[in-house]
């Protein structure tokens, strides 16, 4: 703070001007926050020569017009604070103040009032990159890119020590200009006086590959790797310019890089995602354990690496790493606990997956691990507790509301209480009369009453508002099949399904059914076990035997029986044909 105390002899009066805007600063109740220049300076610029200040008389107007623009800046008045602050510019002609002005104005988008205060501001200090590179970025906010380029060879030329720097925010400048051609041509201008620096050519691939021009982005960026091989943004550059059109190239590139740079980290990141990119998953792990190893203290790794080993089914290292990265302190621990909640589910182990849905306590995974929680808790036997949690659950927006239908119609029906879950799918179905998860489930829960016609309805309702839904197709046929009307209907319905979705395994096995009642057991057989080889569900299990067995074939059919019970033994459709043939 400055000495308010000192003698005028001390201070210039418009030094003044600026200890007294400390005090309104100071005393501000709402401090803002403070103003930064739009493109930071090389430290070249801190030894620039010193501004030349001009002598004005501290009049007692200059100084209401200082506290005016100030305290208006303070209270956010900010067309008194820009007029205020443009006109003691003006008035005083002194750097210092102009430097001010500027920043005001273009803190409120006043580009026009900036580029005024900026040219006062240059006069009394031709010399300051900062007063010209500010110059530039705002000529260019205002479409006068010619200018700019004017403004930008300036700084280049007066600061020849840090001409790199300069070079490589000359294109953070002109990459923001929205006519990204002009803005390459400028690029190129200027570069071209340069043409010994990796950093001029590197600013011209940038450039190029914004105006899309990956040719010439791909020529200048290998011109800059000719100059300079170890600059690893050159490299970097060279491998995102050919990611698109030749993914395996830009793989090599970062490969042979890390091989001679083993500890360019960036760069190695960069390879390990474009390999997770290209599927490429056992070796895009790798390249994330090197980095976990380099920086074992960082979460981010550890969690990359569960994410890759998900994808791999390698679930015991997939859990191993998601504990290691709540332990070294990952920010995102609900997404952390909601994974190790599906893993859980996945060894059947149902109290720890409750235990690790119930600590996701915010995020995008909320809502599903809530779901979650009330299926665990009914499917253990503790559906009071699951509707008391179901109660709680407050749902964001519709799609959450009929979530929330589904799932305790799902109780219902795991309960046996088929009226009551379809009494209720029917209610919320006149609140959301074309919802096909809510059609879906209200027809399958009509059947489910013996509503054979409410069941047809709305089915063919969804057929008609959603002609793409494979399983509405094999619903309506398969219901045919089961009540041995109508079948070639059926079969028809079915033939569509498989058309739609012909690698579904419930869907292939509704054919090969339909095919048995029809008399065809030969493409009956051969259409389940198509079926059974993708998902040797119990239900499938239970219609390639009953066919087995029909045809002679009784000891297959006997095995895989047996072995479906042992992986379903509580299994209702496959207990009842297994009670039919084997009493």
């Amino acid at each position: 703070m400055c000495d308010l105390i000192k003698s005028s002899t001390d201070m210039t009066p418009i030094k003044y001007l600026i200890c007294a805007s400390l005090l309104v600063s100071a005393c501000a109740q709402t401090p803002k926050a403070t103003l930064k220049a739009d493109v930071q300076e090389p430290e070249a610029a801190q030894t620039a020569p010193a501004m030349q200040l001009p002598n004005v008389e501290l009049s007692s107007e200059l100084l209401y017009g200082f506290l005016l623009s100030e305290i208006a800046a303070q209270r956010g008045e900010d067309a008194i604070a820009v007029e205020g602050s443009s006109s003691l510019a003006q008035k005083t002609r002194d750097p210092r103040l102009a430097m001010r002005a500027a920043h005001m104005a273009i803190q409120t988008g006043r580009i026009d009032k900036a580029i005024e205060s900026i040219r006062i501001w240059q006069e009394a200090d031709p010399n300051s990159p900062m007063a010209t590179r500010m110059l530039a970025s705002a000529l260019l906010r205002t479409g006068r890119i010619e200018e700019a380029r004017d403004e930008l060879v300036k700084v280049l030329d007066g600061d020849k020590e840090h001409v790199e720097q300069n070079l490589i925010q000359t294109y953070q400048m002109l990459a923001s200009y929205p006519d990204k051609a002009a803005a390459l041509s400028i690029m190129r201008d200027i570069a071209a006086s340069y043409p010994e620096k990796a950093e001029s050519h590197w600013a011209v691939a940038q450039m190029s590959r914004y105006a899309g021009e990956d040719e010439l982005a791909l020529s200048e960026v290998r011109s800059a790797r000719n100059i300079r091989p170890e600059w690893d943004m050159a490299a970097s550059l060279e491998a995102q310019i050919l990611q698109k059109k030749a993914p395996q190239e830009s793989l090599e590139i970062l490969r042979a890089y890390i091989k001679k740079y083993p500890d360019a980290s960036e760069l190695r990141l960069q390879y390990a995602r474009l390999l997770l990119e290209q599927k490429q998953f056992e070796s895009s792990r790798d390249q994330f354990q090197i980095l976990s190893d380099d920086n074992p203290e960082n979460p981010d790794m550890a969690y990359a690496i569960a994410l890759i080993s998900l994808q791999m089914n390698d679930l015991p290292r997939a859990e191993k790493q998601l504990q290691l990265s709540l332990e070294k302190g990952k920010s995102d621990q609900d997404t952390v606990q909601y994974y190790l909640g599906q893993l859980a589910e996945a060894k059947k182990n149902d109290e720890e997956a409750l235990a690790h849905y119930r600590q996701v306590a915010a995020g995008e995974n909320l809502f599903s691990a809530q779901i979650r929680v009330v299926y665990l808790l009914s499917k253990t036997g503790r559906r009071d507790e699951a509707d008391q949690y179901l109660n709680d659950i407050q749902p964001a927006n519709d799609d959450q509301r009929i979530k929330l239908v589904l799932v305790e119609a799902n109780i219902l029906r795991m309960a046996n209480r088929y009226p009551e879950a379809y009494q209720m799918l029917k209610k919320n179905l006149e609140v959301y009369p074309e919802n096909p998860e809510l059609l879906y489930e209200t027809a399958m829960m009509a059947e489910k009453n013996d509503e054979f016609e409410n069941f047809e309805s709305l089915m063919r309702k969804l057929i008609d508002l959603d002609p793409g839904r494979a399983h509405a197709y094999n619903a309506l046929g398969y219901s045919l099949m089961e009540r041995n009307v109508r079948l070639p209907e059926a079969m028809e319905l079915v033939r569509k399904a498989v058309q739609l979705a012909p690698d579904d395994a419930a869907i292939i096995d509704s054919l090969g059914w339909g095919y048995f009642l029809t008399g065809n057991q030969d493409e009956s057989l051969k259409q389940l076990r198509h079926a059974f080889s993708m998902n040797p569900d119990p239900e499938i299990a239970a219609h390639l035997g009953e066919v087995l067995w029909v045809s002679g074939q009784k000891d297959e059919a006997k095995k895989i029986w047996q072995d479906s019970k042992k992986d379903n033994p509580d299994n209702a459709v496959l207990e009842t044909v297994i009670k039919r043939f084997l009493p």
